[in-house]
């Protein structure tokens, strides 16, 4: 239907939004009407492109009524395009060339990504998980190159909202307002103190008023380890040193400064080397998630995706 423009002058109504959709055969199609004029046979085609003949049949005569115009000549002696197909086929060609560099651009893309990792994770699991996973995604993508960021729970969500990193793990009780998470695994936090400490030598539990009066070797405020030990203790947990480390709580413990609380995932060797000794507490849970987070509406995607997958192994 003719319209007029702005001046009065004849125009074409624009096609709706869309619409060009509709009107335009699918690449499937115009890949299968290329096999077609190359290869002068209906059946050569539908098998180049992994079709049943019924099938490529099917969608020819379904582009033909979406042109409004015949494409292919069917005989005994094969299949040839009409003069009309002859000339769809050269726009054909144009059109799924452009698909090609398209395609092709969008896998440069795709690389691009996958050629980098940036990961931020909590100093709990950097020092004692994330080794082991790296190892096994670099034995499944050894062009990718990995940067670590390592912090606090809250420096981690601080790097993801900024854009600075692509996934990221946290061992807190909350996720940042911003980001989706996905708990990989569970911990549990302990009290240690040196063999030389007078609780390594108390045969009853240590009770949660005692422990939250006595001075600790603590994380910093912001970490993980520190918001499970202060909501389990009201908030009521008193510093003796705080350290921005697990390997530097670990070492003061070690060297007889005080009882500290760290992750049993960091003091293993440690109690087995009787180096620290475990006290019993009673009355509080010191059990944590560990998550994986990422920005809101953004699960990762390429080796983000893989790196996660294996943190569930």
């Amino acid at each position: 239907m003719s319209t007029t423009d702005d001046h009065g002058h004849p125009g074409h109504r624009s096609a709706s939004p869309g619409a060009l959709a509709h009107r335009v055969p699918d690449l499937g199609a115009l890949e299968l009407l290329l096999a077609v004029a190359r290869l002068g046979s209906l059946g050569g085609a539908a098998r180049e492109l992994g079709i049943t003949q019924p099938a490529a049949s099917s969608r020819i005569r379904s582009m033909e009524r979406q042109l409004g115009v015949a494409l292919v000549d069917r005989s005994p002696r094969g299949s040839r395009l009409t003069d009309a197909g002859a000339l769809v086929t050269d726009w054909a060609r144009r059109i799924v060339e452009a698909a090609e560099a398209f395609d092709a651009g969008a896998q440069a893309l795709r690389d691009r990504r996958d050629s980098r990792l940036r990961v931020a994770a909590s100093m709990t699991i950097a020092e004692y998980l994330l080794p082991g996973w790296l190892l096994a995604l670099r034995a499944d993508r050894p062009d990718t190159a990995v940067s670590l960021l390592a912090g606090n729970s809250a420096a981690v969500a601080e790097r993801l909202l900024a854009g600075e990193a692509d996934v990221g793990f946290v061992e807190g009780l909350t996720v940042s307002a911003g980001l989706d998470s996905a708990v990989i695994a569970h911990d549990r936090l302990i009290v240690v103190a040196a063999p030389s400490h007078a609780w390594a030598r108390r045969r009853r539990p240590i009770a949660a008023e005692e422990l939250a009066s006595t001075p600790l070797i603590l994380r910093e405020k912001g970490s993980g380890t520190r918001q499970v030990l202060d909501a389990a203790l009201g908030g009521l947990a008193r510093p003796l040193i705080e350290l921005s480390s697990t390997t530097a709580v670990k070492a003061a413990a070690v060297g007889g400064a005080g009882p500290a609380v760290l992750s049993e995932l960091a003091v293993g060797e440690e109690l087995a080397m009787r180096r620290l000794v475990r006290i019993p507490v009673n009355g509080i849970a010191l059990a944590r998630d560990l998550r994986a987070v990422w920005p809101t509406g953004h699960r990762p995607t390429g080796p983000a995706r893989d790196l996660l997958s294996l943190t569930r192994g």
